[in-house]
């Protein structure tokens, strides 16, 4: 089994791969247009193949960091989730995985590899030259319907949902220029309360929307008080059978009208309305166990070429965390700041 690149561009990978059933949306198009502008790397395609037969695709980007070339399908850090393959049910990930490492180190003379694939189990990993950390979270079955939704979240998620209505909190779609500006203002606050700063700019947010807003593969919702103001925000992104949560902040003193969990719960009826199957939480955080989700863990492997570089990675991972939270100290301690945040309406 080997990797056979395609000379191909993203638009003939789009054609290429739209019909595939186990595609996710962070594999479109759209997502890939996004990833080339905001971390400036070159979309790489490949053919997954057995003997001459082609059995599935890859897809990932490649990149430059320290000096070093990187194949990351995705890296962290790029607000991505699933990429990895494509391919045939009956098609071992194991030996599809080791192609895959010998196309990123032979042909594309790569040091590293990245890869977190939804299909890979730990026990793929586990039988390969490769370290791995498990990427942990929960996913909500949209096939269900909606009194069974509700019925499976805990006791007091069903009662903030409530309580979001009884105070007249209103769900709304927006998709103009100003929705980042919330969203972004809105998740400073969020990790100010642990003196940190937000691990990715507004731009970031801008940009991710205009790429999958034409395609309608995104959903940027606010919550709305009573007095017009947009007190939270949530961003979820989708395609095929799933969507996935990829981001929602809140200002911490309406954080007591619950509009966090309105957010998801509207997020949640707007993919089961489309047609999706599952709904991924985008991640860790025992809060989110009251949604009603079951437990999911999907490794996320790494591999490199050279002996040390994985120390290397360990402490630019280190410094990256240090320079946030020096950068929270710095930022939240300027005067002024709550004034910073006053809220407009919306």
């Amino acid at each position: 089994m080997h990797c056979k690149r395609l000379n191909i561009s993203i638009e003939e990978w789009e054609q290429r791969t739209k019909d595939l059933s186990d595609r996710t949306v962070f594999q479109s198009a759209a997502w890939l247009s996004f990833l080339v502008e905001t971390q400036h790397g070159e979309p790489i395609f490949a053919a997954l193949c057995d003997g001459e037969r082609a059995v599935g695709y890859f897809c990932g980007m490649l990149v430059r960091k320290f000096g070093v070339w990187i194949l990351g399908s995705p890296m962290p850090g790029w607000t991505t989730a699933y990429m990895g393959f494509n391919m045939l049910e009956s098609v071992s990930r194991q030996e599809a995985t080791q192609a895959l490492r010998r196309f990123a180190f032979e042909e594309l003379r790569c040091a590293h590899l990245e890869m977190m694939d939804r299909r890979l189990v730990l026990e793929d990993v586990n039988s390969m030259e490769c370290r791995s950390r498990q990427f942990r979270g929960f996913e909500i079955d949209l096939t269900q319907d909606e009194d069974e939704l509700m019925r499976n979240m805990s006791g007091p998620c069903r009662t903030n949902i409530r309580k979001a209505l009884r105070c007249g909190l209103q769900i709304r779609e927006c998709s103009d220029a100003g929705f980042a500006d919330q969203y972004h203002a809105q998740l400073e606050d969020v990790f100010a309360k642990r003196g940190l700063v937000p691990t990715y700019s507004k731009a970031r947010v801008q940009a991710m929307i205009q790429h999958l807003s034409a395609k309608q593969k995104v959903l940027p919702l606010q919550a709305i008080d009573l007095d017009g103001r947009c007190i939270a925000s949530m961003i979820s992104v989708g395609e095929n059978d799933t969507a996935f949560l990829w981001g929602s902040a809140s200002w911490r003193q309406f954080q007591h009208f619950r509009p966090n969990e309105l957010l998801i719960w509207s997020s949640i009826r707007h993919w089961k309305a489309r047609g999706m199957h599952k709904f991924d939480m985008g991640g860790g955080g025992e809060y989110k166990r009251k949604y009603g989700g079951y437990e999911i863990s999907v490794p996320w492997l790494r591999v490199s070429r050279y002996v040390g570089l994985e120390s290397a990675r360990a402490v630019a991972v280190r410094i990256i965390k240090a320079q946030q939270h020096l950068r929270g100290l710095s930022k939240n301690r300027k005067p002024g700041r709550e004034q910073e945040r006053s809220i407009p309406a919306a």
